[in-house]
């Protein structure tokens, strides 16, 4: 930009230039200053420079601002020129021709808003100075003393009022000229954001549909193709939706056939004859004897005939449970303002208030295991070592029935704490926890029955608070014991996901394989929890697994999901399909009619006010005589809470911790009074275990908590002096 100086005047505009002209200079690099009151100078820095003259210090000063705000716009103007300049030189002739296309627009829009913004910052510059003139000099014909000249201050002081009032003007122009180009511009922005969240969203929807497509052809090409022709049969239909029809010489007209079921475990299962299993191994090709006869418990009710021939006793119970707690008090609560600065921590050590909580300790949950232990009852009862794997399998599956609605987070057990759950008189068991560690937490359960069978667990739980969802991964084993057969099974569990931790409604998945295995027989059954996937056809929540004895042979396939059922089928015949997709040579099972092994209980009415307690769950923190001090249910914050007294339940929470804090802080101090022998090792916690004893079980090859006696004859006696104080 380029100030023309003429005869007489500065020209205002292009038409003026020409008139004489005196000569031009550069605005952007342009020094302007002030002589006195009337004159002011414009120079370059170098041979050109200027002298004007105003017809009063008031015009001269209404041109040293609009001469400053132009200097201003100069300096922008030959700013954005040099990028352009540097764009253009690098653009292609395609980019020439869209100069005029709707981004450019865009981008002209901002400039010229941009522009309007550089305009306000410098007005804004300007009326601090001259408001910062016009306070001193208030200051100083405040100043004067009576009888004092006063003319020339408040002339001065008339003057700077009139030079911020012209600069506030300015302001106020710039202001109304960006109102003006922003709200022109608007509406039609908010159309074209409109525009493009709608495109967004029709290829959100075309790429769902693109991926489910996918997903569907995949699955029927791979039904397709793995069976090899020796296997290929008509009447067999694909669950991917690829059937055929037609008769078989072999096969009676009142056969029933199961669509086949693909899973994700590289295998696939087809529906056998149901007489299959009584036919020579010679009638059928690729049959040996070995696999037709080799077992005389291969009837296909075996299972179930397990179940149904001795039913279990029906014992009337010695007391009336309750069916009901307080509804869920609607307390709102921001997470986020609690979780964002506990991304990355261990979830046992942050301090949460209970209103993310729910009225039952971690204890408590881990005894929510045996919610179905009438699995492991029929388990003992079975002759074969093999329909006992089927059992536990399922109740291994079982024991996550009950979290697939439990957002609220278990109460972190106090060290020492401990929860029994005695059910002999009324389903033959007793069961008891104890929290054995608090850093890292542990605890450790321990369950028998008269039915004969034993379950042992010692479970660490390792949390990771991950932004969007929370990881809880268990470390530890699962043991249980048959006394009839001596099988010793042992098996992890699977992590679990909270998702949706920050926004939308919480939900929880669990993922990952289990491997359940005998140390007896070397029998094993590979479970495999699949995560939730958005574009997956297959039943969420979905479990397979496939039950083999010690020499890989495959006898019984599992099938369900971990909050409704699980079925189980007998394999008949395995053989190898073709590779799939991904090269991974898969194994076709043929099978028989598939068997219902579990369902899940259904939740007692009103459970979405319970925290979706089920019905044993309802019972646990229930208040009994005669348990020990350090039971859970006599845990005050807990029972505040299930009152429905959260206030109340926070403030006894923290007390409860902070007692722990010192608690442990004494066994410190005397930990190293006494230094514990080499032989002994020191506890983390620097705490001995009072109904349970760290060993090195020589079957599984782990070392874990067991229980070593005592409790339930303490109990009888009444005798509860060696519990310690944690309440």
């Amino acid at each position: 930009m380029l100030l023309t100086l003429h005869c007489g005047a500065v020209s205002r505009c292009q038409a003026e230039m020409g008139h004489t002209c005196r000569g031009t200079i550069n605005l952007a690099t342009a020094n302007i200053t002030v002589e006195d009151s009337c004159n002011f100078v414009i120079s370059n820095g170098g041979a050109q420079t200027y002298h004007l003259k105003a017809s009063s210090e008031i015009e001269r000063q209404r041109w040293i601002t609009a001469l400053e705000l132009a200097k201003a716009k100069a300096v922008r103007m030959q700013d954005e020129s040099d990028d352009s300049a540097d764009e253009l030189s690098a653009a292609t002739p395609a980019s020439t021709q869209a100069a005029g296309s709707h981004p450019s627009e865009v981008q002209s829009t901002l400039r010229t808003l941009g522009s309007k913004v550089e305009d306000l910052t410098t007005c804004n510059d300007l009326i601090v100075k001259h408001g910062s003139a016009l306070q001193r000099s208030l200051s100083e014909l405040e100043g004067l003393q009576v009888g004092t000249d006063m003319g020339e201050k408040i002339r001065q002081v008339t003057e700077r009022a009139t030079l911020f009032r012209i600069t506030s003007n300015a302001m106020i122009n710039a202001c109304r000229d960006f109102l003006s180009i922003a709200q022109s511009h608007s509406k039609r922005w908010q159309k074209a954001l409109q525009t493009e969240r709608e495109q967004r969203i029709r290829l959100e929807e075309t790429l769902e549909q693109l991926a489910k497509q996918h997903n569907h052809l995949e699955r029927a090409f791979r039904g397709a193709t793995v069976l090899p022709p020796s296997l290929s049969n008509p009447n067999l239909s694909i669950k991917s939706g690829v059937s055929g029809k037609g008769d078989a010489s072999d096969e009676d007209d009142d056969n029933e056939f199961f669509d086949a079921m693909e899973d994700p475990t590289g295998f696939i299962t087809v529906p056998a004859d149901p007489k299959y299993h009584r036919r020579s191994g010679s009638n059928i090709s690729g049959i040996s004897n070995e696999t037709a006869m080799d077992d005389q418990s291969y009837d296909e009710m075996s299972l179930a005939s397990n179940s149904e021939s001795s039913p279990p006793l029906e014992l009337e119970p010695v007391r009336q449970r309750r069916t009901r707690i307080p509804d869920k008090p609607n307390y709102y609560l921001n997470l986020w303002s609690i979780m964002k600065n506990c991304i990355g921590k261990e979830l046992s050590k942050i301090p949460m208030p209970v209103n993310f909580n729910e009225p039952l300790s971690m204890l408590q949950r881990l005894s929510e295991d045996l919610e179905y232990y009438e699995l492991l009852d029929k388990a003992a009862k079975c002759q074969s070592s093999l329909e006992q794997m089927c059992y536990v399998a399922a109740f291994t599956v079982s024991s996550y029935s009950t979290t697939v609605h439990r957002t609220g987070k278990p109460f972190n057990p106090l060290l020492g704490e401990t929860f029994e759950l005695d059910r002999f008189r009324e389903s033959g068991y007793r069961s008891l926890c104890e929290q054995v560690s608090h850093h890292p937490p542990a605890a450790a359960h321990h369950a028998f029955s008269e039915k004969g069978w034993t379950l042992r667990q010692e479970i660490t739980l390792a949390s990771k608070f991950r932004g969007k969802y929370l990881s809880i991964m268990p470390l530890g084993s699962i043991q249980c014991m048959f006394d009839k057969s001596n099988n010793h099974y042992s098996w992890k569990k699977v992590t679990t996901t909270v998702h949706n931790i920050i926004v939308g409604k919480l939900w929880i998945d669990q993922s990952g394989e289990i491997d359940v295995v005998n140390h007896k027989t070397g029998d094993r059954c590979h479970l495999k929890f699949a995560p939730y996937s958005y574009f997956s056809r297959d039943v969420p929540r979905k479990v397979t697994g496939v039950v083999t004895d010690k020499d890989g042979k495959a006898h019984y396939v599992l099938s369900g999901t971990w909050d409704e059922k699980m079925e189980f089928s007998r394999i008949m015949q395995s053989s190898k399909g073709e590779n799939g997709t991904e090269g991974k040579q898969r194994t076709v099972y043929q099978t028989l009619k598939p068997k219902e092994i579990w369902r899940k209980n259904p939740l007692p009415e009103g459970a979405e006010n319970m925290y979706y307690f089920s019905s044993l769950a309802l019972t646990l923190n229930e208040p009994e005589e005669g348990v020990a001090p350090t039971d859970s249910r006599r845990r005050p914050d807990q029972r505040l809470m299930e009152e429905g007294r959260w206030d109340e339940a926070n403030a006894e929470k923290q007390r409860l911790e902070e007692k722990q804090r010192s608690t442990r802080r004494e066994r410190e101090r005397d930990a190293v009074k006494v230094a514990p022998t080499p032989e002994e090792g020191a506890h983390p916690d620097n705490y001995q275990a009072l109904w349970f004893e760290k060993i090195h079980d020589s079957v599984s090859g782990e070392t874990l908590h067991v229980y070593k006696g005592g409790y339930w004859d303490a109990k009888e006696q009444g005798s509860w002096e060696m519990c310690p104080d944690i309440f």
